[in-house]
């Protein structure tokens, strides 16, 4: 019977590479020229320090444009709020992965919404999605990747047929 699964995740290399991009672009940037600006990266979360708040949100942008640029979908952002103290503004930036609870339960109640013919069912951090004809899957992965679907970066893994 075919079926895929349905999970929210990113490559972490190339995280990585996009951090690394978006710290030579501050280097290289004639608006951060003498400054003491950049990001770095610890587990799932990016680190970004600068001087002031303004030059946050530009550094924000920068990297917002980096993952996008190297296939990371910028909805796995959560920005938290910048901390400005004396001389230095930190803000940090935490990349999700895998599906809550309650993002999974919501996707499994817009698929039965949907009225096709096919099953869902929440294992752990996915969504695994059987049904006996491909065409289903197929309008399944057009219905959460369109105008109604939840505004998550989903993936569809694991395709069997």
């Amino acid at each position: 019977m075919p079926s895929f699964d349905i999970v929210s995740e990113f490559d972490r290399h190339e995280a990585t590479n996009a951090v690394d991009q978006a710290n030579r672009e501050v280097q290289t940037r004639f608006d951060f020229r003498g400054v003491d600006a950049g990001f770095t990266l610890e587990g799932d979360s990016v680190a970004l320090e600068a001087e002031a708040d303004f030059q946050l949100q530009q550094m924000l942008e920068m990297l917002r444009g980096r993952l996008i640029a190297r296939g990371i979908d910028a909805r796995c952002m959560d920005v938290k709020e910048p901390e400005l103290s004396g001389v230095r503004a930190r803000q940090t930036v935490t990349l999700k992965q895998g599906l809550e609870q309650a993002d999974a339960k919501d996707i499994v109640k817009r698929i039965k919404a949907s009225k096709a013919k096919v099953q869902a069912q929440i294992q752990g951090e996915k969504v695994r999605v059987t049904g006996k004809k491909r065409d289903d899957l197929q309008g399944i992965m057009a219905l959460l990747r369109g105008e109604e679907g939840p505004d998550l970066p989903l993936q569809f893994d694991n395709f069997r047929d």
